[in-house]
């Protein structure tokens, strides 16, 4: 199940404004305020999350034509994570205010929405079962499908999978060291392919 986003040409008809990112920028910050409702037209942005000991976590990883942070904006709350470009790309942003009175005036679009929120947090606790004491290569190979499926890539197809070593170990709650040990072993036994330090899948 793959939570796409909404029309473009909806959000368009309400002032929203496309914006272009290159990789590590930070489009919103954890802990601020919400004042738009943002969705990728081309690129991956992850979602970061950090604890006490200032560990990042990843919650999620967001790829072309999807939406993301809406919960805190429906709810007028700060966001709970960071939203950082994996790579360069460009994103549709709509103001809070033109987003609600589009929900008001657009009942189609208020039900996909709700749709939207249902399918993440259906995606997002299968995806916390399916990471939880699982072996290391499980666990990655689990983010690497996803991330495949996300994109819309064949699965019989080897295509450069965008996450740094750093970014899986965020993802799956592994040790670097462990991420590069097991996939050095994955690519001995041909399930992925690294060229030049770059992760194929």
């Amino acid at each position: 199940m793959v939570s796409h986003g909404l029309d473009r040409d909806i959000l368009m008809q309400y002032q929203a404004q496309e914006k272009y990112f290159e990789r590590g920028d930070i489009i919103f910050q954890e802990n601020s305020l919400p004042r738009y409702f943002y969705q990728l037209k081309e690129g991956c942005i992850k979602m970061v999350s950090h604890g006490e000991d200032d560990k990042s976590f990843t919650q999620g990883i967001f790829t072309t034509g999807q939406c993301f942070g809406e919960p805190p904006l429906i709810l007028n709350l700060p966001y709970p994570s960071s939203a950082i470009a994996v790579t360069s790309g460009k994103y549709i942003r709509l103001s809070k205010e033109n987003f609600e009175k589009m929900l008001v005036e657009q009942p189609h679009v208020c039900k996909m929405v709700n749709t939207l929120l249902a399918a993440k947090t259906y995606e997002k606790s299968k995806r916390n079962t399916m990471l939880t004491g699982q072996a290391p290569e499980y666990r990655i190979q689990f983010i690497l499908d996803e991330m495949k499926r996300k994109q819309g890539i064949d699965h019989a197809t080897r295509e450069q999978i965008c996450l740094t070593r750093q970014e899986i170990a965020d993802f799956t709650g592994l040790r670097v060291e462990t991420v590069i040990r097991t996939l050095k072993r994955m690519e001995q036994e041909n399930k992925i392919e690294i060229r030049n330090r770059k992760l194929y899948y």
